[in-house]
Parts: C-alpha cells; structure tokens; sequence
C-alpha cells in the first residue's frame, strides 16, 4: 500500500485521454525510453531538476519537475469534477510516463475511484511484469494500450527494451475480458513506415478479439521539450504528417478489416 506518489501534471477537462470529460493524473517514471516522447521530463521516477530556456527572456533558469501528493489530495480534485463525468460518461484517466513504475500508488487510486464510482481509465505502454496488471485489473475499465513496433530489434532500439512483455500483456488483458482501445503513435520514418504498418495489421488481426485502433500523428512538442529541457535529441527534426498520409494510413488499417480512427 501507497498513500503518496510523484506526479508532475493534473489535466482537467480533457477530452481525448478515455471516453468523456476526464481528470488525467500524470505519474513520473516510466518502464520505455521512447526517442519521440512528448513528455520526456517523466521518464525518471522522483522529484527532478532540470536547467529549462526561456525563450522569451533568453535565460536559463532551473525549474522543478515532479512533485509529491497523497492518494486523498487526488481524490480531492478528481472529486471535484464528478458532475461533468456523469453527465459525459467520462472519468480518470492515469497516465505518465508509465503508471504502473508506481504500482501501489496506482493502485490506490484506482481503488478510490472505484469506491466514488467513477470511470477509471489506465493509459500504458504495456511494459510491466504482469503481476503488476494483476493487481490492478479488476479496478479498471479501460486500457489506454500503446503499440509501437512490431520487429523487436528496432523496438529495443528506439525504446530501449523489448516488445515481448507489451505483446504477451495485451492478449493477458484480452483473454481477461477487458477492455481494450489499442494507440499507434506514428512516428516519420520509424513507427509509420509501410513495413512497420503491415506488421501491426498482421499482429493486431491475430489477437482473439476485434480491437479498435486510434493512430495518433505525431507531435512535434517532442522537439520543443527536448530544446526546452536541454535534452538530446537523437531523432532530429521530423516532419509532421500530411492529412492525405494519415487518411491513407487510417484506410490500410480500415481495409484489413481493424475498425481504426486518427487521434488528437
């Protein structure tokens, strides 16, 4: 049991993180290293400081990310928005980084939703032992599942680890009863890459259910956070996708028969 955690953001009123108006607590740490994350200040688990830029004023300053909070401080303003979940359908959303780096925390929250009935939603990279899913599964409603690359020696390049454990956890989740809403980031020139597309069409069709699919373009606030935080980039400049490249992304998905839609 864990009563306090490290977050580094609460989003309220959000409307693409699950289903509804939702309140998404963002936990620090995560289990990937993924080069084109648009939150790389979360990847380390514990409070950390960064030399930020300015670029307003052209300085350097040193700021803060990540700080401490009790499960009854969340509960407290996740409470104080119930009334637009009910009448939305919408929740909590759980995010990062990667939740499950701080298990028993997450776990304490989603028991407290549950406790206020509101809608929990667990947004994951799927890279976590299964015992951790374990201890929180029946506490969720939703899965908010990445899948990034399907041939694992590039996985384990531009993530760092391997895609066996996202792969086997998924269809633990699935041959549970969950539910499910699978997210591809597509990324130029390395998730997005007809290779990689035909490979997730093959590996998403060979599940035991039907799963939707929400491709998520690529966002360049990766880029900006990365000059912000005087971090390395080793992806460089990409570009973002056309709208003709996502609709033709989207129907490759559509027309092998996986119901696929083009996040925010």
């Amino acid at each position: 049991m864990s009563n306090t955690g490290i977050i580094f953001d609460i989003k309220k009123y959000a409307i693409h993180d699950g289903p509804g108006i939702r309140t998404t607590i963002f936990l620090k740490g995560c289990s990937m290293g993924c080069q084109w994350c648009h939150n790389p200040e979360s990847k380390h688990f514990g409070v950390e400081n960064f030399m930020v830029k300015d670029r307003v004023k052209k300085i350097s300053k040193n700021e803060t990310i990540g700080y401490e909070i009790s499960v009854d401080e969340i509960m407290k303003i996740i409470k104080k928005d119930k009334i637009f979940y009910n009448e939305s359908g919408g929740g909590v959303t759980i995010s990062g980084g990667e939740p499950t780096v701080q298990i028993n925390f997450l776990l304490e929250i989603l028991k407290e939703c549950k406790k206020a009935n509101i809608h929990t939603t667990v947004d994951t990279c799927g890279e976590a032992i299964w015992k951790n899913f374990e201890k929180i599964i029946e506490f969720v409603d939703l899965f908010l599942y990445d899948l990034k690359i399907i041939d694992n020696v590039l996985h384990n390049k531009y993530t760092g680890v391997s895609n066996k454990r996202v792969h086997k956890n998924l269809t633990n989740l699935i041959d549970c009863g969950k539910e499910v809403e699978l997210r591809v980031p597509l990324i130029p020139d390395v998730t997005d890459t007809e290779k990689n597309l035909e490979d997730l069409i093959q590996f998403i069709s060979s599940l035991k259910k039907e799963q939707s699919v929400t491709l998520l373009p690529y966002n360049p606030l990766n880029q900006d956070k990365l000059d912000r935080f005087c971090l390395k980039n080793n992806l460089g400049k990409l570009k973002v996708q056309s709208r003709d490249r996502l609709f033709a992304i989207k129907q490759k998905f559509i027309l092998n028969g996986i119901d696929a839609n083009i996040g925010d």
